[in-house]
């Protein structure tokens, strides 16, 4: 059984390729065998779902396909059932397909059975269910976390559900299982893990969705070496299990500020080198005159090496420059080596010291293209860190199929808001400030770094967690500096700063993004294919049409006035 994929006619004689999730089977219908029967074969259309009975048989000399599984025998058809019609198909289900993103999100269940498709769902399930048996072998016991929770500020907007049986009030979807894991920690459960959905109403990408996966665990009396520990071991499994391969552990660790200096990114892709070089010092008293003021101004001088890049024209330095001015900077500068000097660009402006330094921080030869920038160093950072990763793509100087995990750890706890000033929670409030810098909460937050790490594979953050804080006062004085008063920290989160004076353990934990490990097992280009029924870049299921309008009368049930559409003509109401 399953569906026509495809028809021949060779002169009368009919091939059906017939397809299902497990594969495809030629079957052959003969006008001299059984006439009616052939004649039902000649109506079958494409998608047609069927059931035949016949005789396996070998196939004829020269007609082995051996690109098939099934490519030895076919089937002799002997008796067919048409099970359901189907209308011609909107696209061919054939790889690569060729349909808008639009149209195979429109007809999903189309879409779906795309060999492809079922792969990546499979694909899914393995890693799912090794990670439950591999969590459970190490002691952890699968529990579920409300869907309906308090709304409490996580970074990212809530989805709000209004509550009818209490008027005026709403739950909010989870943006993580955060506070319940915690409060888990502090019930004793000790070691904690779900599959678990997530919701947060954020502008979408290609690795973003409106509804996401992750794989949640928490632990009790640990260090960071144990958490990470249980992630290694974890995707030892999961990338085992699905293509085989066999990671190598424990993965390298690299503190922020260096991932920071040296890629520019606090998700680098470690598969290859290029990595930034500091020149600040080398030429503080450079006759180049953007160097000097931008070291006087308390700025930064970085650059890159494009290995045998020299070769570019100017058309190829200018798209780089404009790329660099996109991403926040004033200008790129730029010099070719030739020999052991550098000729062209700002080469002129230097002199033979700072070439000669240039020269052998950058690990340059002949063939080379040294690109500079020099600004402020959170600006520096990013137009590098994106230079590098568009010249990664450009020079190809990575597989796909290598794998490179690393520990981005010891964040700074909290960011300033460029436009109001305000401290921020770097990733949340939850977790713990290094010992260290716990004297300064108060008076210079900035220099407070926290127990933070992410894990980090191919340029793509894969989880996120830290250590938690378990005190009250700790707590308090974290909220405070993001600019929670004590009675506002009690209204939104008393539940939990009630729990902490009751006997709190220390712990800590991971969540790794299940979508994201799915994409890159797979070599997909964004989480979307990885989800089964996605939403589009604007949050929209072309499938089922939601988000959709809804009855007045459950509006005035839960008491809610919708605001009018922005554009909508007089007296035309909506969403």
């Amino acid at each position: 059984m399953g569906w026509v994929h495809h028809r021949r006619d060779l002169g009368g004689l009919f091939f059906i390729d017939l397809r299902d999730k497990y594969g495809t089977t030629q079957v052959v219908f003969r006008p001299d065998d059984d006439q009616e029967l052939h004649a039902k074969a000649g109506e079958l259309g494409a998608e047609y779902v069927v059931a035949v009975r016949g005789e396996v048989s070998e196939r004829p000399d020269g007609m082995v396909n051996p690109d098939l599984p099934t490519g030895d025998v076919e089937l002799i058809a002997r008796e067919l059932i048409v099970l359901n019609a189907s209308l011609t198909p909107p696209f061919v289900l054939k790889e690569p397909v060729k349909a808008s993103d639009e149209l195979r999100l429109e007809y999903r269940y189309l879409d779906l059975r795309r060999p492809h498709m079922q792969r990546l769902i499979e694909a899914r399930h393995v890693a799912a269910q090794t990670t439950r048996a591999y969590l459970t072998e190490q002691g952890f016991t699968e529990i579920e976390t409300p869907l309906l929770a308090k709304k409490t500020p996580e970074g990212a907007r809530d989805f709000v559900v209004p509550s009818r049986v209490q008027p005026g009030k709403v739950y909010a979807l989870p943006q993580s299982p955060q506070l319940y894991k915690q409060i888990l920690m502090v019930g004793g459960c000790d070691r904690y893990f779900q599959i678990a959905r997530c919701l947060r109403d954020e502008d979408l990408r290609s690795d973003r969705q409106p509804e996401h996966t992750q794989i949640d665990f928490e632990m009790s009396f640990v260090t960071e070496d144990d958490v990470f520990a249980v992630a290694e071991g974890l995707m030892q499994s999961i990338w085992r299990a699905v293509r085989g391969d066999e990671l190598t552990v424990p993965f390298p660790r690299l503190p922020y500020r260096d991932a920071m200096l040296r890629y520019g990114s606090d998700k680098p892709d470690v598969r290859f080198g290029m990595e930034i070089v500091d020149l600040t010092d080398a030429v503080r008293e450079s006759e180049f005159r953007v160097f000097r003021s931008t070291i006087e101004g308390g700025g930064v001088v970085r650059c890159l090496n494009a290995s045998g890049c020299a070769v570019w024209s100017r058309k190829d330095i200018d798209t780089k420059e404009e790329l660099a001015k996109k991403w926040g900077a004033k200008g790129l500068a730029w010099s070719k080596v030739e020999g052991a000097g550098l000729a062209g660009g700002i080469s002129k402006f230097l002199s033979e010291v700072e070439v000669a330094a240039i020269i052998e921080r950058a690990a340059a030869t002949d063939g080379d293209i040294i690109l500079f920038v020099a600004d402020k160093e959170t600006t520096v950072a990013r137009v590098l860190g994106n230079l590098r990763v568009v010249l990664r793509d450009e020079l190809s100087l990575v597989s796909p199929d290598d794998f490179a995990f690393t520990w981005v750890t010891e964040f700074p706890l909290f960011a300033r808001n460029e436009e109001t000033g305000a401290w921020e929670a770097e990733h949340h409030m939850f977790s713990m400030p290094r010992e260290q810098d716990l004297k300064f909460l108060e008076t210079d937050p900035g220099r407070v770094f926290g127990r933070l790490y992410d894990l980090v594979c191919n340029g793509f953050e894969l989880a996120s967690g830290s250590i938690r804080i378990h005190r009250r006062d700790i707590q308090e004085r974290v909220m405070k500096v993001v600019g929670i008063s004590a009675a506002d920290a009690d209204r939104r989160f008393g539940f939990l700063l009630k729990a902490f004076e009751y006997g709190a353990p220390p712990h800590g934990g991971l969540a790794p993004g299940l979508d994201r490990i799915i994409m890159l097992l797979t070599g997909e280009d964004g989480i979307r294919d990885t989800i089964a029924f996605p939403k589009t870049y604007r949050g929209l299921s072309l499938m089922d049409g939601s988000p959709s309008d809804v009855e007045q009368e459950v509006l005035d049930e839960l008491g809610i006035a919708l605001a009018e559409k922005r554009g909508a003509a007089p007296g035309e109401s909506g969403e």
